[in-house]
């Protein structure tokens, strides 16, 4: 294994790309060999990129919690450089709100972690190819003990990853601490106003048609899915305004979807959605994904 990332390395360096050394700090240890070389890779995108250090809606660090019965403890760490299993968030969460209040987009260089403030900048590099990519962290998880980080589909895609990988982590102390200035700076009042907007949503502007007791139909569409089942419940209760919302737990994911709806009122229930939450709401007919302008 080491001759195999030695040679990646010096096939790196042969081709002009710039030295980012680092040794692992933690994570898999030297018996694998990870933790005695030092990788060189490139910048696979500019760190000028209004995205990566946009002001987010807030800065969270949040409190201790557990994953099958392990605690993870947020803290700010600008020294933070592990080894571990990244693995790849789901398409179907795009659009679904981040614990930081941002919007997750798959597009972007995006990731989770269960510890690093949100936002963070770090950069991830692939040890089985030596491809980096920097990325925005802007969500909790991934919630499994097997996996230290979770990028987005276009993040996973720059490194090579088809699924899981072994990875160094390294926060980006300067753009980090940037990007956390930049937030607080901008103040909370995004914030509220966010809140204020769910909250205060209109009654008169949901689907009146939608009467849960006695619906029936092959249509089901989902608002959510989560990691953590009680944010997932949460979302569900709200969701009830909407018509019948439940929690359907598939794999490590809890999904919200209100079922039970022909197509009128899946096609109703999709507009206003759209409309008043400023949900990417997806279509399932018959237990299967379809396109929600397909109706």
């Amino acid at each position: 294994m080491k001759k195999v990332i030695s040679l990646a390395v010096l096939t790196a360096m042969l081709t002009g790309c710039m030295n980012n050394g680092a040794t692992n700090n933690a994570g898999y240890g030297s018996a694998d060999g990870f933790g005695e070389e030092t990788l060189v890779s490139a910048p696979s995108q500019s760190l000028n990129d209004a995205y990566l250090m946009a002001a987010a809606p807030k800065y969270y660090v949040g409190n201790a919690y557990k994953v099958e019965n392990v605690q993870y403890i947020p803290v700010e760490d600008l020294t933070y450089n592990q080894t571990g299993v990244a693995g790849i968030i789901p398409t179907e969460l795009n659009g679904q709100q981040t614990s930081n209040g941002e919007i997750f987009d798959a597009a972007q260089m995006v990731a989770t972690s269960k510890t690093l403030p949100l936002p963070t900048i770090a950069r991830v590099t692939n040890l089985e190819n030596g491809q980096s990519v920097v990325v925005r962290v802007n969500n909790r998880g991934p919630f499994v003990n097997t996996r230290l980080m979770d990028l987005s589909p276009a993040a996973a895609q720059r490194i090579g990853m088809n699924g899981t990988a072994k990875v160094q982590i390294q926060v980006m102390a300067e753009e980090s601490m940037a990007v956390k200035n930049a937030t607080i700076g901008a103040a909370a009042q995004p914030v509220v106003m966010q809140q204020e907007t769910v909250v205060a949503t209109p009654v008169e502007t949901v689907p009146v048609a939608v009467p849960v007791a006695t619906a029936s139909g092959d249509y089901s569409v989902q608002v959510g899915a989560f990691y953590a089942e009680d944010s997932a419940s949460t979302l569900a209760q709200r969701m009830q305004a909407y018509g019948d919302a439940t929690v359907v737990h598939e794999g490590d994911m809890y999904k919200v979807r209100i079922i039970n709806l022909d197509a009128a009122k899946a096609r109703s229930v999709i507009d206003n959605l759209r409309a008043n939450e400023g949900m990417a709401p997806g279509l399932l007919k018959s237990g299967r994904w379809i396109n929600a302008d397909s109706i």
